[in-house]
Formats: C-alpha cells, sequence, structure tokens
C-alpha cells in the first residue's frame, strides 16, 4: 500500500514536472501574445502536442500542425512546437481580427477589450520542417545598425510566419576575437583583420580583410556591445521557437598567424571583384592543418559556453566567389570532410548549414564532380544543409542532382544589395517551390534570403504563407486579403485600393522573364553616362530594364491617389503611407528614364547649349521634387539609416569611422575601386538629391560646357570629376538637418502631378 502511494506520488511529481516544464517552455509565446495583442494575452492557453529537443543531424525535425480553438472562454492554442503556436497566432489575427503585423511598419489595430473566440477550429499543417531566413549578407545591407528594439520587431515578424531556422550572425567578431586570443596571437594582429562595421560579412567569409579610408581599424567596444547585442537576440530566438543557425569558424585568419604558428598551411585566397590587393587575397587556413581543428572548436565551445546548448546547426560559407586554390576533387573532399571533423569535435550533434550561391556564381569552376565531392565531405546524409540560394530565377538543385542528395532548401533571393523597385516572381515562388517538393527527395524547406529587406513584403509572405499550402497558392484571392489585412485599420478600404494591388499583382509582382531575375534600381541611381543605362538586364550589375508598360504603374498611382480622396483616413495607416509614397517612388523613377533619354538625345543630335542646359536644368528640377516626395516617409530617408548609426557610433566612441561605413555602403564602397559602386543604391531623400543629383549636375554641366566649346564630351575628364565629388561626399556626406522639413504626401502628390504631369499621365 506504501509502495502503490509512493508511485502515485511521483507519479503526480512527474505530471507536475511536465507541465511545470511545458509551462516555462511556452513564456515567449505568451510575451509574444501580449505584444501582438496589446496586452490581451491572458486571454490565451499555449499547449505543446510534442516533446521537443534540439535538431541534430541524428534528430532531424518533421512537419508542424498547430489547432486554435476555444475552450472555457479561453483562445486555446496547441501545437507541435513553439514555431508552430507561434504561426497559430498570425493564423488567428488574421482570421478573427484581420490584422497581420508587418515589418517595417507599426500596426495601428484597435484590439477590443475581449478577444472574440474562434468562430471555427483554425488548423495549420506545414509542408516541409525547415521555413529558414536571412542571408549572410542581409547583416550587412539591412541589419548592421539594428537596435534591441528593431531586433525584437523582426523577431516577432518571423516567428509569426512560421520561420524555424534563423541565421544568427550578429556578434560574430567577438568568438573570433576570443579564439584567436586563446589560441595566443596578439589582440593587435586580431583587429587589424577585422573590416569596418557595415563591411563585416565579407570579412567573415574571406572576400576582403582590414578596413579603409583613414578612419582607423574596428573599435573593441563595437564587438563588446553587438555580442551583447546577439546574446539578446539568441535569447529570444530560442523563446520563438527559431533554431539559431550559429556561425562556425570558416578558414580565413589573419596573415599575422604565420608569426605565432610558422608552420600552418596557409593560402591567399583569390582576389575578389577587384577590390585592392592591400584589403581582399586574404590568407585561408587549410581545414587539413591541425589548427584549423583547434580553431573550430574555440569557435563552437565558445559560443556553446556563452549562449548554452541552443543549437546544432552552424553556418560556413568557404568559397563564397572565390574559389579553392586547387580544383582537384581530392583536395576538394579534404577541405569539406577536415571542416566538418572539425565542427563535430567539438559538437557530436552539429549539422553544417551553407549557403550554394557559389554552385551558381562560379559554375566554370563547380562542375559536377567538384560539386559532388565538396558535398561528400561529411560521412552522413544528413550532416549538412544546403541553401538554394536564388531557387526562384537561378535554381541550382537540378543541376547539382539534388546537391548530391543532401537536404536543402528551396530560397527566395529576390533581392540584390537592399535595391528597391517593385518586383516579385510569385508564379515561381508559389508553383516551383511545390513542384520541388514532388520531385526531390531531398528538399526539406523553403527560405528567404535576400540580400537586402527595403519592400516588397507580399512576396516573402507568400513564400512563408506557401510553406503551409500543399498546392499553389491563389495569388490573386492572396493579394486581395493581404491588402485588406494590412489597411483593415481604416475601416472601409475602397475598391480601388484591390484593383491597384491586383495590377501590382499581374504586372510587378509576377515576372517570369528571368532577364530581369531581381529587384532593379532607377537610372538617376547609376553613375552618369550617355550610354548603357537605360534597359539594363542581368542581375548585375542591377537591372533598370522594366517588366511592364509604364503606363501601368501610373495607372496603379491614380488608383493609390484617388482611394486617398475617398478615403482621407487611409493616410493615417502606415502601411498605407509607406506603400503610396513608394508607388510613388516607381513611377517617378520610371519617368526619369523618358527626361534622361531626351537629354542624351538632344545633345547626340548637336543641339545647342542653351537647350542643353534648359534640359538639364529641369531633370535636376526632377531629381529635387523626387527627393520631397521620399522625404514624405521616413522609411525612404538617408537620414534613418544615417541617425541609427550615429547612435551606434556615439555608444561606441567612434562616431567619424562608423558615419564614413555608412555612407560608404551605400555609395562608395572601396576607395581605390568601383566594381560595387551604386551596387547597393537607395532611393532615399538625401541621397538622391545630395549625392545622386550632385553627379548628374556635374554631367549636365560638362554637356554644356563641351557644347559650348564644340568639343567632344570627354568622357574621361567627366568620370574624374565625378569620382572627386563620390569620395568627398563619401567622407564629408552632407548635414541631414539641412534636408527640406518633410512634408505630407497628400500635398506632394498635388505638386508632383502639376509640375510634372507627363509623369503621371
Amino acid at each position: 500500500m506504501k509502495m502503490k502511494l509512493t508511485q502515485i506520488l511521483l507519479s503526480a511529481l512527474a505530471a507536475a514536472t511536465v507541465n511545470a516544464q511545458q509551462a516555462a517552455s511556452v513564456t515567449g509565446i505568451q510575451g509574444l501574445a501580449k505584444r501582438l495583442f496589446k496586452g490581451h494575452d491572458a486571454q490565451f492557453e499555449f499547449q505543446l502536442t510534442q516533446k521537443h529537443e534540439n535538431w541534430s543531424r541524428w534528430n532531424t525535425p518533421g512537419n508542424d500542425n498547430y489547432t486554435v480553438s476555444s475552450n472555457n472562454g479561453k483562445i486555446r492554442v496547441q501545437g507541435t512546437t513553439l514555431s508552430a503556436l507561434a504561426r497559430a497566432l498570425r493564423h488567428y489575427a488574421k482570421d478573427a481580427l484581420n490584422m497581420d503585423e508587418h515589418w517595417f511598419v507599426d500596426g495601428v489595430y484597435n484590439i477590443p477589450e475581449q478577444l472574440p473566440l474562434p468562430k471555427e477550429v483554425l488548423t495549420g499543417a506545414s509542408t516541409v520542417p525547415w521555413r529558414y531566413n536571412l542571408n549572410t549578407v542581409t547583416f550587412g545591407y539591412t541589419f548592421v545598425w539594428y537596435s534591441w528594439s528593431d531586433w525584437e520587431k523582426l523577431l516577432d515578424w518571423a516567428a509569426l510566419r512560421g520561420i524555424n531556422l534563423q541565421l544568427a550572425w550578429v556578434g560574430y567578431e567577438k568568438i573570433f576575437l576570443d579564439s584567436f586570443l586563446q589560441l595566443g596571437m596578439e589582440e593587435d594582429d586580431i583587429l587589424d583583420f577585422f573590416s569596418g562595421e557595415a563591411f563585416q560579412p565579407w570579412n567573415r567569409f574571406g572576400n576582403i580583410h582590414g578596413t579603409w579610408g583613414g578612419e582607423g581599424r574596428l573599435s573593441a567596444e563595437w564587438i563588446n556591445q553587438q555580442f551583447a547585442l546577439q546574446k539578446k537576440i539568441v535569447a529570444r530566438m530560442v523563446e520563438l521557437g527559431i533554431t539559431p543557425v550559429l556561425p562556425g569558424f570558416p578558414g580565413f585568419v589573419p596573415a599575422a598567424l604565420k608569426k605565432l604558428r610558422p608552420d600552418v598551411n596557409i593560402a591567399e585566397a583569390p582576389v575578389w571583384v577587384d577590390v585592392p590587393r592591400n584589403n581582399t587575397a586574404t590568407a585561408f587556413l587549410n581545414p587539413t592543418d591541425k589548427t584549423y581543428a583547434e580553431l573550430q572548436s574555440l569557435f563552437i565551445k565558445n559560443q556553446i559556453k556563452e549562449f548554452g546548448n541552443v543549437t546544432n546547426v552552424y553556418t560556413v560559407d568557404q568559397f563564397n566567389e572565390i574559389n579553392p586554390s586547387s580544383g582537384d576533387t581530392k583536395y576538394i573532399t579534404d577541405v569539406s570532410s577536415s571542416t566538418y571533423k572539425g565542427i563535430t569535435a567539438a559538437n557530436p550533434a552539429a549539422i553544417w548549414l551553407m549557403q550554394g550561391w557559389l554552385f551558381y556564381s562560379s559554375q566554370s569552376f563547380w562542375t559536377q564532380q567538384r560539386v559532388d565531392a565538396y558535398l561528400a565531405g561529411p560521412p552522413g546524409q544528413d550532416d549538412m544543409i544546403i541553401l538554394d540560394l536564388f531557387s526562384e530565377s537561378q535554381p541550382q538543385w537540378q543541376r547539382t542532382r539534388s546537391y548530391f542528395g543532401r537536404p536543402w532548401i528551396w530560397c527566395e533571393l529576390h533581392d540584390f544589395g537592399g535595391n528597391q523597385a517593385l518586383h516579385g516572381k510569385i508564379t515561381n515562388v508559389t508553383q516551383n517551390s511545390v513542384q520541388a517538393l514532388k520531385e526531390s527527395g531531398s528538399i526539406v524547406g523553403y527560405g528567404l534570403t535576400p540580400e537586402g529587406y527595403e519592400g516588397n513584403e507580399v512576396v516573402y509572405d507568400i513564400l512563408l504563407d506557401q510553406a503551409w499550402e500543399g498546392s499553389p497558392i491563389d495569388t490573386a484571392n492572396y493579394f486581395r486579403a493581404w491588402a485588406r489585412n494590412r489597411y483593415s485599420a481604416a475601416g472601409i478600404i475602397p475598391e480601388d485600393v484591390f484593383t491597384a494591388w491586383e495590377q501590382l499583382r499581374q504586372h510587378a509582382y509576377d515576372v517570369q522573364d528571368n532577364a530581369i531575375p531581381s529587384v532593379g534600381v532607377s537610372v538617376y541611381q547609376l553613375f552618369p553616362s550617355l550610354k548603357g543605362l537605360v534597359n539594363r538586364t542581368g542581375h548585375y550589375p542591377p537591372p533598370t530594364a522594366l517588366q511592364y508598360d509604364p503606363k501601368v504603374m501610373k495607372n496603379i498611382w491614380h488608383l493609390f491617389y484617388n482611394s486617398t480622396i475617398d478615403s482621407p483616413g487611409l493616410l493615417q495607416i502606415p502601411a498605407f503611407h509607406l506603400d503610396f509614397v513608394d508607388v510613388t517612388r516607381q513611377v517617378l523613377g520610371n519617368a526619369f528614364i523618358d527626361i534622361y533619354t531626351d537629354l542624351v538625345n538632344q545633345f547626340q543630335a548637336t543641339a545647342n547649349a542653351t537647350v542643353i542646359q534648359d534640359l538639364g536644368n529641369s531633370m535636376l528640377s526632377f531629381i529635387e521634387d523626387l527627393d520631397m516626395a521620399l522625404n514624405t516617409n521616413e522609411h525612404f530617408t538617408f537620414k534613418k539609416w544615417l541617425n541609427s548609426a550615429e547612435s551606434w557610433g556615439q555608444s561606441i566612441g567612434a562616431p567619424d569611422a562608423v558615419a564614413f561605413n555608412a555612407r560608404s555602403q551605400v555609395t562608395v564602397w572601396s576607395t581605390e575601386s568601383r566594381a560595387l559602386d551604386d551596387y547597393a543604391a537607395k532611393a532615399w531623400s538625401g541621397i538622391v538629391k545630395s549625392y545622386y543629383g550632385e553627379r548628374w549636375r556635374i554631367f549636365i554641366n560638362s554637356l554644356v560646357s563641351a557644347r559650348e566649346q564644340g568639343t567632344a564630351l570627354d568622357e574621361t575628364a567627366l568620370n574624374d570629376k565625378i569620382r572627386h565629388f563620390e569620395l568627398s561626399w563619401q567622407y564629408r556626406g552632407y548635414n541631414p538637418e539641412a534636408s527640406d522639413k518633410a512634408q505630407d504626401i497628400g500635398g506632394v502628390a498635388k505638386i508632383l502631378m502639376k509640375r510634372w504631369p507627363a509623369a503621371f499621365s
């Protein structure tokens, strides 16, 4: 009897322990509900329906599912994982309240005091186990100046969309610094290796090293504060059910390592995109060298010590746009085999995640034999995951035979450098992803891998939602519902708004021509020239060709504008305000093509200097008005980027270096190379007027001077003048406080229509 009572007590204690663990484990989701529903989280009860431990090469995830129902006056949310619970919250919010939180703007929804119970049971089931997020270089183009509040918003956005695997690459330099110090290197030698704040992703995979511009080396305080931020990010990711992908050690080292260990096997990586040798040709430590194994172990163990046992997934990219020193297949296999051995020596359960970009960007080197050789290194089939980085435009999974049968993720890249044109490939995203799921036996997920996030949110949402649908999403219905939820706080939404989004769907977001594979830029953002700027295709340099008749975008603009006349309250909705400014930006960018073409044609037709000057003055006035339009929304201002950077600069005591980095990334990358200039071009008020506008002013003055003197345009002299200005701006910048005070987009729209009727008709 006593034994039976003991067993009952032990069983009760065990049950209580399980319940306590479960209660503790859903606190992050409870917090998410509190933030989403403005404090009304007490009406929810959450329940995990499966036990969970960290995914590993021995314990791969399955598909998720969830239900949302009512239970004794409460909203019961049940799901297989924390990620499923978070996804269920968004399903409920859209279904019961017509609300959806977005990334770039804050919601203004009216949350009722008593949340409505679900009218019926809501269910969802994923079709893929992994829903991945983030490109390595996004940590430069988008996240470099993010604060904790920015990250908190992003992580909520990701969790609500069911993302459960995300790159956690902030604070990498702290792990690198500590590991090399433990090896015995001098701190100064390590710090000299690091690149500036805005260029760290490319330093991390060996494209570049060191700083430039005379602004000094990376601040140690930046390293410490970024790592403190990373700790908060990783902890929140775990709370929300997002598995962090932490950095492994790829092998790129300070050349000074030779001073400590003269016999280490180091090769020089190739020069990257014409960057001067003093900042590229980075030293690569052969993974077969015992020092590599030491460093890899330090990298992994130091992170386990700092973050806890939160993940088994590590990212290592060794040949990003730089080829191995040898094409011998045995060498290539030895590199990957030794890399994985180094990772698993510190964490036997580890999975190596890598971007498959190299197999596209360097196809001439990465033959099928070499691809197979590199992927053959890790012994187990589930030891690696490959991101098919550009699946919607340049998929590589077919030619690589599903990456040698390794697990891989179908990814939407979409945007290079954080460019901003309205663009998407929604048919490819919804249909090709599902087709891959049918045809490949090793696909394990869908993912987002844009280089920069600057807009076009709908094309990211649709892929993440496709991960929960067995058949391709009906894009017409999807766009209508997406717009409704985005603007629902306005109450009644004019039909013009839905018509505008339908036309955007058809013409901007359903590109099926691979000649325009990604988001483009406008001609006014390019280095001025008489040729080569219009109808440019391909992804690099960024495309300027339009996939639609410009009249279509004008019509879309009028639909947006007319809706603000019918419902003035729409402009009080942050998402609508942003979208209207975004469409205005696109319409004006398209109109610049005609202004530029007219100027060039008149010059080449030997028009006199007065005609050229008049056309040039008109162009410069147009650029100023474009700047004015962008200044109506903070998202389209250089001031926002620069202020965020300056906040970090003040915090770490290096304001000048940080400001230099902030200006450089979006204009002139390297003072000694032009290969990446304007790659990350931005349609931001401030840059448009003070940088792009001034370049065009120099161009126009040179055309007028050539015509006055009766000579051909001296393009070498012109380019030198523009370059001199660019470098001056890179160091000096402009005074953001001198920008014209922001006006209301409604009033600005009327001014624009009056001054530039051809742009809108």
